[in-house]
């Protein structure tokens, strides 16, 4: 599985983002991987389609990529506690490294700050 950082999925779904190709060519080359992401990131990623009246739109496109949600599970308080004591992430990158241990998967994000705390818990990094 890879699980995708809001940077990824916000990116796919805005057509004029800079990182826009990155992200179709990302998911592209993930077309035979489970794809996942934490319930916060798939919240941070509905927000301005949300404000735009577009939210059953990007639900639809995050579907039709196979994006599942990555359930927390019972020790996600301490967990994300310390991944935010010990990395200094905002909670919302906190739960997409919970994710990614959570599930035993790979990380893919095009935060610099996020992809240098994936490697520093040595977990393995998408694109």
């Amino acid at each position: 599985m890879i699980v995708l950082d809001a940077s990824v999925l916000i990116a796919h779904l805005g057509a004029t983002d800079a990182l826009h190709d990155r992200a179709v060519e990302l998911l592209v080359d993930a077309a035979d991987d489970e794809l996942g992401a934490s319930p916060l990131t798939l919240a941070e990623v509905y927000v301005g389609p949300a404000r735009a009246g577009k939210l059953a739109r990007a639900q639809r496109a995050i579907h039709d990529l196979g994006v599942t949600a990555v359930s927390l599970g019972d020790d996600a308080p301490e967990r994300l506690a310390t991944l935010r004591s010990t990395t200094g992430l905002r909670l919302p990158d906190c739960c997409v490294l919970y994710a990614v241990e959570a599930a035993a998967a790979e990380i893919a994000t095009f935060d610099d700050r996020l992809k240098s705390a994936a490697k520093r818990l040595r977990l393995p990094i998408r694109g």
